[in-house]
């Protein structure tokens, strides 16, 4: 598949056939896509490949008290989990909140899940004395991350990228027994999609692009 075309067409897919993924086709997707470059070239990046059924369930599980709440703000008309706004929903607005299962199901259904977690040791945490949320971490993990999830679009299955079950980290690493020196990035379902889509919806480069300034022009083609 031609690179703009996965780019492209390379959704957020939770919905599966149960068609199996081989062993040797996720090899080679990571096999590609571990050039993606991390921090000082330090490669802290490491992926655990979960297949075991039981193992899904939990993983499925740990996602879903993040998952209620994420569904709770939507009610309240709320950007879930965003760290800038506080959230109007009460613990009991949130543990009535049914759990949507397109967020936590895809972890049961899939051929398989991918684990990604990152040595806190060797990425250069440039934003970690600034008085917001820590962003800069993420350059040293989410480029290996995407770089499956094309690979997996080109391999002709589908993928998305989940963190719901990162807010139950403690209890996510004793479940695979990750050392305390690596953080939780990604929790990476996939499977064939049950339908594949190819036009995605997304901002035009005229709203995210702008020249000079913050609130500059928008940048367009001449």
């Amino acid at each position: 598949m031609e690179l703009n075309d996965a780019v492209r067409t390379t959704f957020a897919a939770r919905d599966y056939t149960g068609e199996p993924i081989s062993d040797e086709t996720l090899y080679d997707i990571l096999e590609t896509a571990r050039f993606a470059p991390s921090g000082g070239n330090r490669q802290g990046n490491r992926v655990i490949v979960v297949r075991d059924q039981a193992l899904r369930e939990r993983l499925s599980e740990l996602a879903e008290p993040a998952a209620k709440r994420y569904m709770a703000q939507i009610n309240l008309g709320e950007s879930p989990w965003n760290a800038v706004v506080p959230t109007k929903a009460t613990p009991e607005d949130i543990a009535a909140t049914p759990t949507a299962g397109l967020l936590t199901e895809p972890f049961r259904t899939a051929s398989a899940v991918l684990v990604f977690v990152v040595d806190l040791r060797v990425v250069a945490s440039m934003d970690q004395d600034l008085d917001r949320i820590g962003i800069v971490s993420g350059a040293s993990i989410y480029p290996f991350v995407w770089n499956v999830c094309l690979g997996v679009r080109q391999a002709g299955f589908g993928s998305t990228i989940t963190t719901l079950a990162i807010a139950q980290e403690p209890k996510l690493r004793e479940l695979l027994d990750i050392p305390p020196e690596f953080g939780v990035c990604a929790v990476v379902p996939i499977g064939k999609p049950v339908k594949q889509l190819t036009k995605l919806r997304r901002r035009p480069v005229e709203e995210i692009a702008v020249r000079e300034r913050f609130d500059g022009s928008a940048f367009t083609k001449g």
